[in-house]
């Protein structure tokens, strides 16, 4: 007599090691996505903080020493899927080339009030502020999400 089955010993050993792989991998992989959330808002500060640093040396050749004054043309807040740090509501002054989408996840940006906004991570929102007269686009670094932000 010949078997082309498998033994139900066999099935159960390997849904036991399915299981074992699954509990071990899943964690890792929310680590990673947490991770990732946060070099996204990284590379995003510093971003933003070089197009200013940007826009002001351009200021500073044509003989304007002031900043620009904001860092987007939304009003006092943002909606989904709207764009923030295009341009000081201005073509000619584009601050980042493309913006940066708005949300209200993980790993998003969104505008609250005039010159402040918000990003998202680990289920907690990190304020930025951006002050015209210095040109600081900053956070409060008491905050611990601040500095996993900024340092």
């Amino acid at each position: 007599m010949k078997r082309t089955a498998f033994t139900m010993i066999e099935l159960v050993f390997v849904i036991v090691v399915i299981g074992i792989l699954s509990a071990i991998a899943i964690p890792r992989l929310a680590a990673t996505r947490d991770d990732a959330q946060i070099a996204k808002g990284r590379s995003d500060v510093s971003a933003i903080r070089a197009a200013i640093v940007s826009e002001r040396q351009t200021r500073l050749l044509q003989g304007n020493t002031a900043y620009i004054n904001h860092l987007d043309h939304q009003g006092a807040t943002s909606a989904d899927g709207d764009t923030l740090f295009d341009n000081n509501g201005v073509a000619s002054q584009t601050l980042l080339q493309y913006g940066i989408a708005s949300g209200s996840t993980n790993g998003h940006w969104r505008k609250t009030a005039a010159d402040t906004y918000q990003y998202r991570i680990l289920g907690n929102d990190v304020q930025f502020t951006y002050t015209q007269a210095t040109g600081a686009f900053d956070c409060n670094h008491n905050n611990a999400n601040c500095k996993l932000l900024t340092d």
